[in-house]
């Protein structure tokens, strides 16, 4: 089946083999391709989603999830890895090494109209009512660029999600238009994981108490992706009747952040931060009638485990070659059994994790309950991305352990899986 089923796609296909040409750099037209090939992606998306939204997909009653991608999503994922491999991969050593995302693929991402899927069509954006397989493939397709830079980059999309689900239709229509504006989206956070021994997201620590015609909330927070250069916060805290999310601004009084360094997300910042009495109107408290803490945490979870899945396929591509690649005693390493076996394993898991994933998001998208299955696909994610990681390592010897290769990267970003709650939202 043709990868682009359309003379729209067949444009975006010429402009990405003209973009990893050599001979623009010769003729310093380098610049000039980029800037159609983002703005051809851009056209892309958003040709796709109005095609999705007008051709629904059919599915039996008893099918548990649908493996098969639309021609639109397959052009997705194609657009997305190629950004990833041309802008992502080469920039993500030098974005761990300085923990910072270069303001250069930010401009990218918000070019590249991410934040639009977290936007309903009404308000001007692409979201239509089954978003969340689509968001969670552009995720896994990122991240085999770089897991830390795609968190960076999914952060709008993450926060527009957060406030497409479970803000008011008020809330929405005030907040979500500077989300598809010719201007980046203001930068956001979500907070939810809590500096606590087995911290667990459904007993949330932070309080935040009603006073008057405002909330004040109490509480610290932990490893917040992207937070310091957050100008607002979405804060999950309890209220006595029930956990609820809330819409802090950065600057408000008795709100502290500073940053807590961590072993992996380096590129993304993590923050720690406390609030000590901050008053939220109470208008900012996200009001969906049917807000669902559990399916919140949920869709934060399983947005990680796309992240996972992309670093891991990126682990075991680069795994397979550097394996047939590196000789020992007159032969391939991968010729050795003991080396074989483990690369077969990693693919072996990443299906698995795979598959779990899409069905949690399928039998979310067709609204049917996907707490258990996300529950099973973070627990075999949280486990086998970890375990990648450190095969990874392994297999390449004494190279996985110098920053010569991004095996190390990898390893250290995907433990992160196992303890991130927030920060992300698909």
């Amino acid at each position: 089946m043709p990868m682009f089923p359309n003379a729209q796609g067949r444009a975006l296909a010429v402009l990405n083999r003209v973009a990893q040409a050599h001979w623009p750099d010769r003729l310093k037209l380098r610049k000039v391709f980029e800037k159609f090939l983002y703005g051809g992606v851009r056209a892309g998306f958003m040709l796709a989603a109005r095609r999705v939204r007008k051709v629904p997909r059919q599915s039996g009653a008893d099918e548990l999830f649908d493996l098969s991608l639309s021609d639109e999503q397959r052009m997705l994922v194609e657009m997305l890895e190629a950004f990833a491999r041309q802008s992502l991969c080469p920039a993500a050593h030098d974005a761990d090494a300085r923990c910072a995302v270069p303001a250069a693929l930010l401009n990218q991402g918000h070019e590249l109209g991410l934040a639009h899927y977290g936007v309903g069509e009404n308000l001007g954006g692409l979201a239509g009512e089954r978003t969340i397989l689509t968001n969670a493939l552009m995720a896994e397709a990122l991240a085999k660029g770089d897991l830390s830079l795609a968190a960076a980059l999914l952060a709008p999309l993450s926060a527009a999600n957060c406030i497409r689900r479970w803000a008011s239709a008020e809330q929405q229509a005030a907040w979500l238009p500077a989300f598809v504006g010719e201007q980046p989206a203001p930068p956001m956070a979500i907070a939810v994981n809590e500096p606590a021994v087995l911290f667990d997201p459904g007993k949330l620590a932070t309080r935040a108490r009603r006073k008057g015609s405002s909330f004040v909330l109490t509480g610290e927070k932990c490893l917040v992706p992207g937070a310091l250069d957050a100008s607002r916060l979405i804060v999950a805290a309890e209220t006595g009747s029930g956990p609820a999310l809330f819409l802090v601004e950065a600057g408000s009084k008795g709100l502290d952040l500073r940053p807590e360094p961590a072993m992996g997300l380096k590129a993304c910042g993590t923050a720690r931060i406390r609030l000590k009495g901050v008053k939220v109107p109470a208008a900012n408290r996200l009001a969906a009638v049917d807000f669902d803490y559990r399916s919140f945490l949920d869709l934060g979870h399983l947005a990680w485990c796309a992240l996972a899945l992309g670093t891991a396929q990126a682990a075991l591509d680069y795994v397979i070659g550097y394996c047939n690649e590196r000789t020992a005693f007159g032969e391939p390493i991968s010729h050795r059994q003991g080396v074989a076996f483990m690369v077969a394993d990693i693919a072996i898991e990443l299906d698995a994790m795979r598959l779990m994933v899409w069905r949690a998001c399928a039998r979310a998208d067709r609204g049917e309950a996907f707490g258990r299955e996300a529950y099973l696909a973070r627990l075999l994610c949280a486990e086998k991305a970890m375990k990648i990681g450190t095969d990874t390592v392994q297999l390449l010897g004494g190279h996985g352990f110098t920053q010569e290769h991004p095996a190390e990267r990898w390893y250290r970003d995907l433990r992160a899986v196992a303890l991130m709650s927030g920060g992300l939202h698909l």
